[in-house]
């Protein structure tokens, strides 16, 4: 599976998904390649801090390529590796272009504020045009960074749900200490002691790569 992690709209947690989707699949065992298409290089800078931590073993590979490489050399990678992970800024990018051209699903992490959820309809026509080149493009927006309670998160899902062209994940991912604190220490959730935070990425590894049959189709 290549599955695209973007958003027109910065700030919205896209690496930290990237990266720990990457491990999350490379713990079950899968062959990984996570491209760094942020021109702020913060994947590659995780990756070497996490290579240090895990004694010279990552887990996945990694590289960086912006703009119309992404395309050609996805293409020309694709089938060594059992999935693609690409970590795209968050701008109207020729990187984040080139990626949704070539993904087979495009997450798009939102925070539930305002300004977040304009940049998913900026993003939601970008795939739409994308859809002209990749007609089986599949989009998904998840919250990111959600509240741990009140009425904001189910606020937000409700106009997430109406964004044409984009389904919405089921269930947030909840702002917690525990993702920055381990990506201090170079390592995913799942290598940290926070249960809650762990079942909330493994649900959302499952519907990205179980329900949508991605594994079992390669």
């Amino acid at each position: 599976m290549i599955l695209a992690v973007g958003n027109v709209k910065g700030g919205v947690g896209k690496t930290t998904i990237a990266v720990n989707l990457a491990i999350a699949l490379a713990r079950s065992g899968r062959d990984v390649l996570l491209i760094d298409g942020d021109e702020q290089g913060t994947a590659v800078a995780f990756t070497e801090l996490r290579t240090a931590q895990m004694k010279g073993n990552p887990g996945y590979t990694v590289v960086s390529l912006h703009g119309g490489a992404i395309r050609t050399q996805v293409r020309q990678l694709a089938s060594k590796y059992s999935d693609i992970v690409i970590d795209v800024g968050g701008r109207d990018t020729g990187s984040l272009r080139a990626a949704l051209t070539v993904a087979d699903v495009v997450l798009i992490p939102v925070q539930p504020r305002s300004f977040d959820l304009w940049g998913v309809d900026q993003t939601a026509e970008l795939v739409k045009e994308a859809r002209e080149l990749n007609e089986g493009l599949k989009a998904i927006s998840v919250l990111n960074a959600a509240d741990a309670q009140g009425k904001d998160n189910e606020a937000a899902a409700e106009a997430l749900r109406e964004v044409e062209g984009v389904e919405l994940a089921p269930g947030f991912i909840v702002r917690r200490k525990a993702f920055p604190n381990a990506a201090a220490s170079g390592l995913s959730v799942l290598e940290h002691d926070d249960p809650k935070a762990i079942e909330e990425l493994n649900r959302l590894t499952e519907m990205l790569f179980v329900h949508t049959n991605a594994i079992g189709a390669k």
